[in-house]
Order: structure tokens, then C-alpha cells, then sequence
């Protein structure tokens, strides 16, 4: 029998009628659920229930909120693991990929917690004979968190830990391909003591995001997902008075000087862009290596690793790559494979049709590894996210930097290096958001920011840190002078 997802509105579970959307188990390739697609009327309910609590909490006070936020954290570490089968079920990656992932939104969720501090504000006296001057930040009222598949956990955390504490009210629309976990979060929230009102879940897919991003009462609007929907979130949402906020996709390159050791670096690339499956905006997929000799040294490292790597159901330990998201994906990312192969790429590893021992109807694909990677290849151009790597081999620094700074996608980019001015200088040049020096995976942690370049974001405001809190508040600025009683 197929598990209802239901909403979750006021504090508590709400079905609704509409169109059904099934959820499927990756690991198998069957059914597991279904959710109720939030039409205009149940999108009312959320956000009325969001409106009617803002009030409210946006008058509790900075410490009070950190006191439930406080609780909140407590009762999500206690319960990761439970949070992390629940991902791995519906998402597939491995249980220690989503007990690492949560742990990632809590950190933020941390970071949300000093909010006093970062609400303080600023005061200057005598600005003219008499007059001050201080300037405070207030919440904007209901803001809208759409987040993607990959990662049901940690996005969601990092949408609404800091929208809730800046003294916003939230409604969360989760990916309609894994919709559990958020229900899961939006209970504990209402068990650390949150009002109800204040976190609200509605399912759903376009239709719901269009009624989401239009809705007179929405104040703010953040998303993640592809960027050709980030775009048209972005644009819908400002063409409808919102401030908005959309995280797109990546191609992440990385690049591998000579002086490098080579153990140590293949290592870090096979993480990088194997780990979850590839399905992750900040995988490496892109590796630029300077000259051919070092080139062949590297791949020769990097194939027997690869090769180590087991595909997988994410509940077993010793699994390094669980299945893809769904069919339709997995059909995504295979075309890609036979489009470099069409296209001229050398392709090294060929994990596209593998199936796992007894998983055989499994959205389960291997690593694959294509050399003699061009940069006016589609498999170069265009975002896969899956578990593909791409080698190109380029003759300088100035090469790889032009490749890099051209490309439509600027998320993330590392390189490595033991020389301190080659990485300083590629760290000033590059143009991409996040820049890795030596590190794969360059997500800054919870009190920096998270944000790309180019088409891998729209809007200049990041998120989480100290750019999460300009986002989700407006700035006041107060002159004001006393005269004294006659």
C-alpha cells in the first residue's frame, strides 16, 4: 500500500484533492508513495496560516526564537539518523551521505541561532548637533522556500532556519520526488515549540511553484533547482514584487598542476565527482589537467580507484554510489554518455548500464570517465548531474582560466597546487562563486555564504551566513533628535 505524503499547514497534517504524483523508491524502481499536488486553494491555506502567525512571532523576541531554534537543533541531532534513512529511502544516497548532508543544515541551523548578534544593528550619535542616527533590520513577513531533490535535508534547513529567525514566517515547497523528510522537519519544529504557522509544507510541482511565486502575500522567494527554472522562478517572482533569490546548476572545474601529489589529488576528484551519484551542484564534473604527462599520470591513478568504487543500495555500508533519482534522470544522464561517445570524447569507464546484483530495475548507473574532453562538446557545455567526469587536457593556466571564466556556469572551481601564488592567483582571476584551493568540494561553511556566478545563480544575494540575513530583512535607518523641555 502506497504512503499518503500529506501537507503540512498550521501545525499539522493536511490532505488536500487534486492531481496525484507517485513517489518511487530508487533503490528498487517502485512506487512508495504518493502527493497530493497543493492547488490554489491549499496554497491559500498555507500561506493564510503563514500570514496570520506573523505578527506574532515576527514581535517574539531574538532570544526567544533562538530558545526554540536552540530546542530544535537538539531534537534534529537526535534524530539524524532516523532523518537520514528517510533521504536515503526516497533520495537514494548512501545513509553516511544524508547523515552528513543533515548534519550540514544543522550547522546552519547553528549559525541561525546567534541571531541577536547579527540583528544588533548599528547607532551613531551626534551625526549632526543633536541628532542620531541608527539603522536595525526587520522581517519582511512570509517568505517561500522551493528546494530541489538532492539534498531534502540540508537545503531546506538552510532556506528556513535563517528566514525563521530573522522573525519570518515560512512556507516550504520540497522537491515532489522526495517530499517526506520536510514533513519530518516541519513536526520536529512544531515539537521544539514553534508556533503553528510559522513553518508550513505544501507538495506539489510547477503548478504549485507558479502559485507560490505570484501569491500577493509572499514577501520573498528562494529556490535551487536547474537554472533554466531558476531563471523563470526569478523572473516571475520580481515581475511579482518579490525579493527572490534562484541557485541554478554548475559545471565545476578543477585544475591539476604538476606539482601536485597525485594520490592525494585523484582521491579528492573521485569524491568530488562520484560522491551522491554526481547529483550535486558543487561535484566536480570537469577536470582540466596541465600537459599530457600529467595527464596520463593522473588517469592512471584515477581508473583503479573508480573502479573500487560500489554502486549500491544506500542502506549498505560499504556503498560508495547509490541510484539516481528516477528513470527519467537516469535515461538524462545515459543520453549524455552516448553523446560524448558520438561526439569524439575518449570514453575510459563505461558505468552507464551496470546494474546492481538484485537491483536490477533500479535507477542505478556506474562512474563513467571520458578523456580527450573538447571544450564545444555538449558533455562539456552542459550540466549531467550524474556520476560523469570529464578530463580536458589544456596547456597552461591562462588556457584553463579562459575555459573557466567563458563557461555559461560559474558555481564552484578548485585547483591544486603546492605553489601559493599560482593558487592565489587562480583564486583571484576565476570567475565562480565558491573557489576550492587544494579542497574538491569548496561549500563554505555555515557562517560564510553559498552562492555561484553567472547562470548558476540569479540574484546577488547568497545563501545562509551573514548574506541570509540581508535577505530574509528589510533596513531601517532612524535620524532622530530630542529637544529638551522648556
Amino acid at each position: 500500500m502506497l504512503t499518503k505524503i500529506p501537507h503540512f499547514i498550521n501545525g499539522q497534517a493536511v490532505s488536500s484533492t487534486g492531481d496525484i504524483l507517485d513517489v518511487y523508491q530508487p533503490v528498487t524502481g517502485k512506487k512508495s508513495g504518493q502527493i497530493t499536488v497543493a492547488d490554489q486553494a491549499c496554497v491559500d491555506k498555507a500561506i493564510m496560516a503563514a500570514v496570520s502567525a506573523s505578527t506574532r512571532w515576527s514581535l517574539t523576541t531574538p532570544l526567544e526564537r533562538v530558545s526554540i531554534l536552540s530546542r530544535y537543533q537538539r531534537l534534529l541531532e537526535q534524530e539524524i539518523e532516523h532523518l537520514a534513512k528517510i533521504i536515503t529511502q526516497e533520495h537514494g544516497k548512501t545513509v553516511n551521505e544524508a547523515i552528513g548532508s543533515v548534519q550540514r543544515g544543522i550547522d546552519v541551523l547553528s549559525f541561525a541561532c546567534g541571531i541577536p548578534t547579527h540583528l544588533k544593528g548599528n547607532f551613531t550619535e551626534d551625526v549632526s548637533s543633536g541628532i542620531d542616527a541608527y539603522s536595525l533590520r526587520q522581517s519582511l513577513g512570509v517568505c517561500v522556500g522551493i528546494t530541489p531533490f538532492n539534498f531534502p535535508g540540508m537545503i531546506p534547513l538552510w532556506m528556513l532556519s535563517m528566514a525563521i529567525a530573522c522573525g519570518n514566517t515560512f512556507v516550504l515547497k520540497p522537491s515532489e520526488k522526495n517530499p517526506s523528510c520536510a514533513i519530518r522537519l516541519a513536526e520536529l519544529a512544531k515539537e521544539a515549540g514553534l508556533p503553528d504557522g510559522v513553518l508550513n509544507v505544501v507538495q506539489g510541482d510547477k503548478t504549485t511553484v507558479d502559485v507560490l511565486v505570484t501569491h500577493p502575500e509572499v514577501k520573498a522567494v528562494s529556490f535551487v533547482g536547474s537554472s533554466p527554472v531558476a531563471e523563470s522562478v526569478y523572473k516571475t517572482a520580481i515581475a511579482n514584487n518579490k525579493r527572490a533569490q534562484a541557485f541554478g546548476g554548475a559545471k565545476n572545474h578543477c585544475l591539476i598542476m604538476p606539482d601536485v601529489d597525485i594520490e592525494s589529488t585523484a582521491k579528492a576528484i573521485v569524491t568530488s565527482a562520484f560522491g551522491s551519484a554526481g547529483e550535486r551542484c558543487m561535484a566536480i564534473s570537469v577536470v582540466l589537467v596541465l600537459g599530457d604527462s600529467l595527464a596520463e599520470a593522473l588517469i592512471k591513478r584515477l581508473i583503479p580507484l573508480i573502479q573500487q568504487l560500489k554502486v549500491g543500495p544506500g542502506t549498505d555500508t560499504d556503498t560508495d554510489i547509490g541510484p539516481l533519482i528516477s528513470q527519467a534522470h537516469w535515461e538524462r544522464v545515459k543520453s549524455y554518455v552516448e553523446i560524448g561517445k558520438q561526439e569524439g570524447a575518449a570514453l575510459l569507464l563505461d558505468g552507464s548500464e551496470y546494474k546492481p546484483d538484485h537491483y536490477q530495475d533500479g535507477f542505478f548507473m556506474g562512474p563513467c570517465l571520458f578523456d580527450h574532453v573538447k571544450p564545444h562538446m555538449k558533455i562539456y557545455r552542459e550540466e549531467i548531474f550524474g556520476p560523469v567526469l570529464c578530463i580536458v587536457r589544456i596547456p597552461d593556466i591562462g588556457t584553463a582560466l579562459n575555459l573557466i571564466n567563458q563557461h555559461d556556469y560559474g558555481n564552484g572551481a578548485s585547483i591544486f597546487t603546492r605553489d601559493a601564488y599560482t593558487a592565489r592567483t587562480f583564486s583571484k582571476k576565476v570567475e565562480a562563486g565558491m573557489v576550492g584551493v587544494n579542497i574538491a568540494i569548496p561549500v563554505p561553511v555555515a557562517y560564510h555564504s553559498f552562492g555561484g556566478w553567472k547562470k548558476s545563480v540569479f540574484a546577488d544575494i547568497g545563501m545562509f551566513g551573514e548574506e541570509a540575513i540581508r535577505f530574509y530583512t528589510k533596513l531601517k535607518t532612524v535620524t532622530q533628535r530630542f529637544l529638551a523641555e522648556k
